[in-house]
C-alpha cells in the first residue's frame, strides 16, 4: 500500500501563532517546524496539526454541520487532564461523559474549534 496514513489536519486561523502557542501551553504539543506563517504543532505521540492564516470570515459549525468538527486528544489519566484544564481556564462544554466505557469531555480551543479528551480501556482496532 502507498498510502501510509496522515501526516497532519490544518487549522486555518487569523491568528497562526497564538493559536500554536495555545496548544503548546495547554495540550503540551511543541512547535516543530513553522514557515511564511504557518506553524506545525507536535503532540507527544507524533500526530501533527498545521495551523495556517485564515482568510475571510469564519463560517458557523455546529457538532454535526458537515466537515471536520473535532480533534480528539488522547490522555493516559483522564481526570487528572480534565483538572489540568480547568486549572488553566478551559472552558469545558460538558460535564464527563463515559460511553461504553470511554471517557470524553468536549471543549474549545480560543478560537472555537471543537477538542474532547479521550480515554479507552483499550485501543480501537
Amino acid at each position: 500500500m502507498v498510502y501510509t496514513g496522515l501526516e497532519h489536519t490544518a487549522i486555518a486561523s487569523p491568528h497562526p501563532q497564538q493559536l500554536a502557542q495555545w496548544y503548546v501551553d495547554i495540550l503540551g504539543f511543541r512547535i516543530n517546524h513553522q514557515y511564511d506563517g504557518n506553524y506545525f504543532v507536535k503532540a507527544p505521540n507524533g500526530a501533527m496539526i498545521e495551523i495556517i492564516p485564515s482568510e475571510g470570515d469564519p463560517l458557523p459549525a455546529q457538532m454535526k454541520t458537515p466537515g471536520i468538527r473535532h480533534l480528539a486528544v488522547s490522555v493516559s489519566d483522564f481526570d487528572r487532564a480534565v483538572e489540568d484544564l480547568k486549572q488553566k481556564g478551559v472552558r469545558l462544554l460538558s460535564e464527563p461523559l463515559n460511553l461504553s466505557g470511554n471517557r470524553l469531555v468536549f471543549f474549545t480551543d480560543p478560537e472555537g474549534n471543537l477538542l474532547h479528551l479521550i480515554a479507552r480501556p483499550a485501543p480501537l482496532p
